[in-house]
C-alpha cells in the first residue's frame, strides 16, 4: 500500500507549478490585470469568462459555478486522478523525488488512470516502431497514396497494428503491465478463447488529449479479409470517451487560441491533410457525431466569449461530404449552431471531395481556399431548404417560405435575424414583409428558449438530473454580493492584497491589519483566518492554511479574494498598491483610535485624574506617531 506523501514535498511541487501552465493546457485564459488570468471555465458551460486564475497565489475560482482549488484540485476533478496522483503528475513534471510516510512508495494500483495512460503511450510507441516493418506495406501504401510521407507519419504519431492476435499484448506484458489493466485500457479485447489484440492488421492514429496524453486510438482497416468495420476505435475506458475528445485538438490548439479559429473535418486523415497544408487548425471527432461535449471543448480552447455586440470573435467552421451522411452531419451541427458565441460557417468541397482527397487532386492552395471561402452556416443551412422547392412556381415558393421561416426564426442576434429576413426575400423572390411575417408566426409557434431555460443546455439537464438530495448547498457568502460602501471595499481590497501579494505588504504590516476593526462581518472572518494562519506565512501553501482555519462556508470567498483582480497595471504600481491599500485600512483603524483617545481626553479633568490624563496622552502620542510613520510624514 502506498504512503501519503510528505507534505513538505506537496508543499514544494505546488511551489514549483506555473498554474496557469496547467489550466492553460484545458483552457485558453487572457489577461484579467497584473498577475491574474481569466478563461471560459471548464466546469460549467458558459458564454462569458468568469474563471479566473492567480498564477502567484497558485489558485484558481470560477466566478460563476463556484468551483475553486489549486492546481491539484483542478486535475482531480478536471482528469478524474486521485489526490497523489495529481501531486506524482506534477512532481515528474518539475523533476522533484517525492518522500514517503512510513517508507511507502508511489502507488501503483492495476488499472489506475496513471497505468493505463502509460500502457497506450507504450502501445502508441509499438505501433509506430512497427510501421517501419516489412509487414507494415500496406499502411505505408495507404498513406503514400493520399500524399502523406513518413515525416508526415511520425508528425502525426501514426503507427501500424501488425496482423497478430497478441503481438501487442505480450509487448506490452513484457513492459511489465498486466492482463487486467490491458483489458481496461481496450488495448485488448475478451473473447470466447481468451484476450486478443483489439487491432490488428490496420493503420492507426493516437488520439490524445490537449496535453499530449494518449486516451486511446483509431484505426483504419487495410486488407480485404479483415471482416471488422472500415474504422475501429478505443471502446470507452476511464480515460478515453470518445464525445469528448477531438482528434487533433493537441497539435492544433495553440493556433486555435492565436487565430480564433476552429476548422471541424470529419476524419483523421482529413485532418493531417488540412495540418500539412497549413491549416493548423483542424480537428476531427473520434468514430461519433459531433456533440454537445466537442462544443464544450472547442470553446475553452478558442476562448469563445460574447463581445459587446452579442457576436463572439472567434470562427468555427465545419466541412462536410455533399452525401447523405454529410448533410446528416450539417443537420446535427446547425442543431447545436447556438451554443457557441463564435460565428459558425460551413465549407463543402466541389466534386464530392473531402480535405485529403482535394489537397491530393488539386493541391494545398486549393484546401486554403476551401477554408476561406467558407459560408455562413445559416446561408448554408436556408439554402439547403430552398433546393427541396421549385421556386419557379407560386406552390414551391409559398414551400420554401414555410420551410425555411423557422430556420431564421431561430437566429438570436437582432442584426443577423433581419439581415436574413430580407435574403431570403431575395432568394424566394416573395416580399420581405411577407418573409417577415412568416417568421414572426414561426417564432410564435416555437418560442425561442433563453439559454437558461433551454432544456437542451448542460445546466438545465444537471438541475433535472438531480434529485432533492443531490442539490448543491446553499452557496457561501460571495465578494459579488458585499456591500459598495467606500468602507467595505476599502476592507475587501487590502484583504486581496494580502492574500494575493503577501510579500509585497509584509508581515508586520499584515500582523498590524490583525488588530484593526472590520465593520464587515463576513470580512471580518477572512481577517481572522489569516490572523491564525501568520505562523505559516511565506510558506507555500500559506494561502490554503487560511481556507482551512475560516469556517467551511467561507473558504469561497477565500479563494474569490485570492484570484480577483487587481486594478493595477504594473508590477511597481502593483507593489506601491498593495502595501498602500493594507496602510490605508490600518491608518482608518489608528485615525478612529486618535479621535476616542481625543474624546477621552476632553473628558477627563487632569487637575482631579492627573495619571490617567497623562496616559491618555501619552497614547495619544504614540498612536499619532504610529499614524505619521505609517503615512511617510
Amino acid at each position: 500500500m502506498a504512503g501519503l506523501i510528505r507534505r513538505s514535498d506537496i508543499d514544494e511541487v505546488r511551489s514549483r507549478i506555473n498554474i496557469a501552465d496547467v489550466v492553460g493546457d484545458y483552457v485558453t485564459l487572457k489577461s484579467a490585470g497584473v498577475g491574474s488570468l481569466k478563461g471560459l471555465c471548464p466546469f460549467h458551460d458558459e458564454r462569458s469568462p468568469s474563471f479566473h486564475v492567480r498564477q502567484q497565489a497558485g489558485r484558481y475560482h470560477c466566478f460563476g459555478c463556484g468551483e475553486d482549488g489549486d492546481v491539484f484540485t483542478f486535475l482531480q476533478k478536471l482528469d478524474h486522478v486521485t489526490f497523489s496522483e495529481a501531486v506524482e503528475r506534477m512532481a515528474a513534471k518539475v523533476g522533484i523525488e517525492l518522500h514517503y510516510e512510513d517508507g511507502g512508495s508511489a502507488a501503483n494500483d492495476r488499472g489506475n488512470r496513471a497505468r493505463l495512460l502509460a500502457a497506450n503511450q507504450a502501445a502508441a510507441d509499438f505501433f509506430i516502431a512497427q510501421l517501419a516493418t516489412p509487414g507494415a506495406e500496406p499502411g505505408r501504401a495507404f498513406l503514400g497514396a493520399r500524399g502523406f510521407d513518413p515525416s508526415a507519419a511520425a508528425h502525426f504519431g501514426v503507427g501500424f497494428a501488425p496482423k497478430s492476435y497478441d503481438a501487442l499484448s505480450n509487448h506490452l506484458k513484457e513492459l511489465g503491465f498486466t492482463e487486467e489493466e490491458l483489458l481496461a485500457s481496450g488495448l485488448v479485447g475478451q473473447g470466447d478463447r481468451g484476450t486478443y489484440d483489439r487491432f490488428r492488421g490496420r493503420l492507426v492514429w493516437p488520439i490524445r488529449d490537449t496535453t499530449g496524453q494518449t486516451l486511446g486510438f483509431g484505426a483504419r482497416k487495410l486488407l480485404d479479409d479483415d471482416q471488422g468495420p472500415k474504422y475501429l476505435n478505443t471502446p470507452e475506458t476511464s480515460v478515453y470517451h470518445k464525445s469528448q475528445v477531438l482528434y487533433g485538438l493537441d497539435l492544433a490548439k495553440r493556433d486555435i487560441s492565436r487565430g480564433k479559429r476552429v476548422v471541424v473535418v470529419e476524419g483523421y486523415t482529413d485532418v493531417m491533410a488540412c495540418h500539412l497544408a497549413g491549416v493548423t487548425t483542424a480537428v476531427a471527432t473520434c468514430g461519433t457525431a459531433f456533440g454537445v461535449d466537442h462544443i464544450k471543448v472547442i470553446r475553452r480552447v478558442l476562448g469563445d466569449v460574447e463581445n459587446s455586440d452579442s457576436h463572439g470573435l472567434g470562427e468555427v467552421i465545419f466541412t462536410f461530404d455533399p452525401d447523405e451522411a454529410g448533410q446528416k452531419a450539417a443537420s446535427r451541427a446547425f442543431a447545436e449552431e447556438q451554443r457557441f458565441a463564435a460565428q459558425t460557417f460551413v465549407a463543402v468541397a466541389p466534386d464530392g471531395l473531402d480535405p485529403c482527397d482535394l489537397r491530393l487532386t488539386r493541391g494545398d492552395d486549393a484546401l486554403r481556399r476551401l477554408v476561406d471561402e467558407r459560408k455562413p452556416m445559416f446561408e448554408f443551412m436556408i439554402r439547403r431548404v430552398l433546393t427541396s422547392f421549385d421556386l419557379d412556381t407560386v406552390e414551391g415558393r409559398v414551400g420554401a417560405l414555410r420551410a425555411a421561416a423557422p430556420v431564421v426564426a431561430g437566429i438570436r442576434d437582432p442584426a443577423l435575424h433581419a439581415g436574413y429576413i430580407r435574403n431570403l426575400a431575395g432568394w424566394i423572390g416573395v416580399d420581405p414583409q411577407e418573409v417577415s411575417r412568416a417568421v414572426s408566426s414561426a417564432g410564435r409557434a416555437k418560442p425561442i428558449q433563453s439559454r437558461s431555460e433551454d432544456p437542451r443546455s448542460p445546466d438545465a439537464r444537471r438541475s433535472d438530473a438531480r434529485g432533492p438530495s443531490e442539490r448543491p448547498a446553499e452557496p457561501g457568502p460571495s465578494i459579488t454580493n458585499l456591500p459598495t460602501d467606500p468602507v467595505t471595499r476599502l476592507e475587501r481590497d487590502a484583504l486581496m492584497a494580502v492574500l494575493q501579494q503577501p510579500e509585497e505588504v509584509g508581515r508586520d504590516l499584515i500582523l498590524r491589519m490583525g488588530d484593526v476593526s472590520f465593520t464587515n462581518a463576513t470580512l471580518t472572518v477572512v481577517r481572522d483566518g489569516i490572523a491564525a494562519s501568520m505562523d505559516g506565512f511565506g510558506t507555500p501553501g500559506w494561502v490554503d492554511r487560511v481556507a482551512e482555519e475560516v469556517p467551511a462556508v467561507f473558504s469561497g470567498i477565500v479563494s474569490q479574494l485570492v484570484v480577483a483582480p487587481i486594478p493595477e497595471k504594473s508590477d511597481r504600481e502593483l507593489s506601491i498598491y498593495c502595501k498602500g491599500v493594507v496602510a490605508s485600512l490600518v491608518g482608518r483603524d489608528l485615525l478612529a483610535r486618535k479621535a476616542e483617545l481625543l474624546g477621552r481626553l476632553q473628558r477627563t479633568d487632569a487637575a482631579a485624574e492627573p495619571d490617567r490624563y497623562r496616559d491618555i496622552q501619552r497614547e495619544l502620542m504614540s498612536v499619532e506617531a504610529d499614524r505619521r510613520a505609517l503615512i511617510g510624514e
